[in-house]
């Protein structure tokens, strides 16, 4: 894995992900034991007053954490955390951003802070987050 250039400014290589299906929300349902049946019953979401189901804020959170360990070895991540801002409608398609915000020296460490979000195709921001990685 060869880890992208990380100088303050830089916008890293995004990750755009397939609309949210119906069936990925029943599969992470599944994998993340997260069965709230507002992510996955029409019936249960209506009742809520809301359209349709929508997708886990923890889906969201695993696509900014697959674009981490595309950036760099999951060795080299220090921390990560998120702040959920908004919903993912199913059918919503999510691309994961990363824009490198300063390099430190931390504990003996060159260690880089990200700047992550998540947004749908019609600029809905669902999720703010930060990283911090050790560079090579």
């Amino acid at each position: 894995m060869t880890t992208p250039t990380m100088d303050v400014g830089a916008d890293l290589p995004a990750l755009e992900v397939d609309p949210i299906s119906r069936t990925t929300l029943a599969l992470f349902a599944g994998a993340s034991g997260d069965h709230n049946p507002i992510h996955v019953d029409l019936d249960v979401a209506k009742s809520a007053g809301l359209d349709d189901v929508f997708a886990h804020g923890m889906l969201s959170m695993a696509y900014l954490g697959r674009l981490l360990t595309d950036l760099v070895p999951q060795q080299q991540l220090r921390s990560y955390k998120v702040r959920f801002a908004a919903i993912t409608p199913v059918h919503g398609q999510p691309t994961c951003t990363a824009t490198v915000t300063s390099t430190d020296d931390v504990n003996g460490e060159r260690i880089a802070t990200l700047e992550l979000k998540v947004t749908l195709a019609d600029g809905t921001v669902t999720l703010l987050g930060e990283a911090l990685v050790a560079l090579d």
